[in-house]
């Protein structure tokens, strides 16, 4: 990632902190930002998890987001973390109820660039299509795949995405790594 990505990272993460705290006080247009600064992350994770179905399930966590927002506590690492773990709820109790029947869609336009520290990551993004690796996302082992787009996707440190997790971070940071690796051996493959 460079110093400029890094940068509009860093203010929009200001900002949602800024946002959070607005909207915990009832202002409206400061949930407004909460959710344009989130939404497009936690869409791509559910696209990932439950694919077609990712808006349904995305508009039932923003439900369960607004509910219960004024119990939330933390900064807006926090709230990225606490946003996808409601969304991991709702969508393994949507794969409860359609009985794992899903399909891969394509992510938003603005999910193509994915941002990531980790240069395996960049390489294997950087080759393929944003349909096609929701698709090898999605044939890894569930635990590197959810890791992936944890990290990847919606951006969460190590520790973070354990908690959405309920593993320990070293488990989701090797669960990531495996996954990345997995992903990076397809691709060659693929390009040989």
């Amino acid at each position: 990632m460079g110093q400029e990505e890094q940068a509009g990272h860093a203010e929009s993460d200001t900002r949602l902190g800024a946002a959070v705290a607005q909207a915990q006080d009832g202002d409206e247009t400061a949930f407004m930002v909460v959710y344009r600064i989130v939404q497009p992350r936690l869409l791509g994770y559910l696209r990932g998890l439950v694919g077609q179905d990712a808006q349904v399930v995305a508009s039932e966590a923003w439900h369960e987001i607004a509910r219960d927002l004024d119990r939330f506590q933390g900064d807006d690492a926090d709230f990225r973390g606490w946003s996808a773990a409601i969304a991991r709820h709702r969508a393994l109790d949507h794969l409860r109820r359609s009985r794992g029947r899903s399909t891969v869609t394509a992510l938003e336009p603005e999910m193509a660039e994915i941002p990531s520290s980790h240069s395996t990551c960049d390489q294997v993004l950087a080759s393929l299509s944003t349909d096609h690796v929701l698709t090898l996302i999605r044939g890894l082992p569930r635990d590197q795949a959810e890791a992936v787009l944890l990290r990847v996707v919606v951006g969460l440190d190590g520790p973070a995405a354990a908690r959405v997790l309920g593993k320990r971070p070293r488990a989701v940071r090797a669960a990531a790594y495996q996954g990345l690796r997995r992903l990076a051996r397809q691709l060659a493959v693929r390009q040989v």
